[in-house]
């Protein structure tokens, strides 16, 4: 029998081969360090959940949701716990990330700004 962390590594994978189309326009604005050299991953389990982006050095976990996350219990819960372990989380609805790519950037980009690197994985 596989491990819970093998079973969050396969449906990562999945997830990033089926993006939405909001995800495949973030994703194409961060990736290779687009942002003050700030490197991102997609869809990384961490303790448990799929998180659609994560900036690692600055513990940053970035959202992108539909309308079925509108006020979601699941989520408050998810978010609490990611922030117990020291992440900050943005979330963006998809029609943002359409529609004002530009103003989410911006958001993320202050908010990496803001950020102190994580002490074990500054260098």
């Amino acid at each position: 029998m596989r491990s819970n962390d093998q079973k969050s590594i396969r449906l990562a994978r999945r997830l990033r081969v089926d993006q939405t189309d909001a995800e495949t326009v973030l994703w194409n604005r961060i990736r290779s360090r687009r942002i003050d050299g700030n490197k991102f991953v997609r869809q990384e389990p961490i303790i448990g959940f799929i998180c659609d982006f994560v900036c690692r050095e600055k513990r940053l976990i970035i959202e992108v949701d539909g309308g079925q996350h509108n006020e979601s219990a699941a989520d408050a819960v998810r978010d609490e716990r990611l922030r117990e372990k020291g992440y900050k989380i943005l979330r963006f609805w998809n029609n943002d990330v359409l529609g004002n790519i530009d103003g989410v950037l911006r958001t993320i980009q202050t908010e990496l700004a803001d950020a102190a690197p994580h002490p074990t994985l500054s260098p």
